[in-house]
């Protein structure tokens, strides 16, 4: 098997606490209500809300992809630092074994974050992967936190 790494970092002018606590504490509801013109819904089918738990993210219609499950690795809430393993979709890339992304919020001195995600991208034996498209991936991620970020200095006090 062999393995694929993206780093991507990118600044969110959202203190860290309140971007861990929406990214990876209250994802399902808030989520939806910063992105209703993306997500659909997000909900815990199995689990607590800690590691092992399994969360299904629904996507509106006309996006391609309509579902997405992940699996919770890790979370400290200490340090900011969130991980999950995306376990199954409806739309799956072909040769991919597992991914597996994994988040640290560090406060910057103007007082927002810089969000250092590492994706790993598990590919099947004989499998090409197009690197684009893990990077395209990895755009689309930071959209949500700038999603975030507007949501938050719109609504100062949410």
């Amino acid at each position: 098997m062999g393995l694929i790494t993206f780093e991507n970092e990118f600044s969110v002018a959202v203190p860290p606490a309140k971007l861990f606590k929406v990214y990876c504490l209250e994802t399902d509801t808030l989520i939806p209500k910063i992105l209703p013109q993306s997500i659909k819904s997000s909900e815990i089918i199995e689990g607590n809300g800690g590691p092992g738990t399994i969360r299904k993210v629904t996507f509106v219609e006309g996006k391609g992809l309509t579902y997405v499950k992940q699996k919770i690795e890790t979370i400290d809430e200490e340090n900011f630092a969130y991980s999950f393993s995306l376990i199954e979709s409806n739309v799956w890339m072909e040769g991919v074994e597992k991914v597996i992304f994994e988040h640290k919020f560090v406060p910057t001195p103007e007082g927002g974050s810089i969000c250092k995600r590492t994706s790993k991208y598990y590919i099947k034996d004989g499998a090409e992967i197009k690197e684009d498209q893990i990077k395209k991936d990895g755009r689309k991620t930071e959209g949500l936190f700038k999603a975030v970020e507007a949501y938050f200095l719109a609504n100062p006090d949410a």
